[in-house]
């Protein structure tokens, strides 16, 4: 797994079942300026904060606790053609929503 820090522009769309009934995920992506498309949703879970980085007197009025990701691992191609998993243009990529600040991040892909 290679692990990136970057912001992106996702679009939500419906799911496959994997974040609960009427729930949206993401649907494409933009991401170094490249649109990547959705897929399929591989998997979906929430990563609490890393409470032991921040003492609570740098964040005053914020528990750490509270702090969380929410994370989809998706396969996503580049364009409608892309189909075949050895396609250069077809990828496996983590997407963090952070609660806290309200962003999109790409956590990771899958080489």
């Amino acid at each position: 797994m290679r692990t990136y820090d970057d912001p992106v522009d996702v679009r939500k769309g419906p799911t496959d079942g994997l974040a609960g009934e009427g729930e949206e995920g993401p649907d494409q992506f933009l991401w170094r300026g490249r649109l990547w498309q959705v897929r399929e949703v591989i998997a979906h879970w929430v990563e609490p904060g890393a409470w032991w980085v921040r003492r609570p007197e740098e964040a005053p009025g914020r528990s750490a606790l509270v702090d969380h990701r929410e994370v989809w691992r998706v396969a996503a191609a580049r364009g409608r053609a892309v189909s075949a998993v050895d396609d250069p243009g077809f990828g496996v990529f983590d997407l963090a929503f952070d609660w806290t600040e309200g962003v999109w991040r790409l956590a990771g892909s899958l080489d």
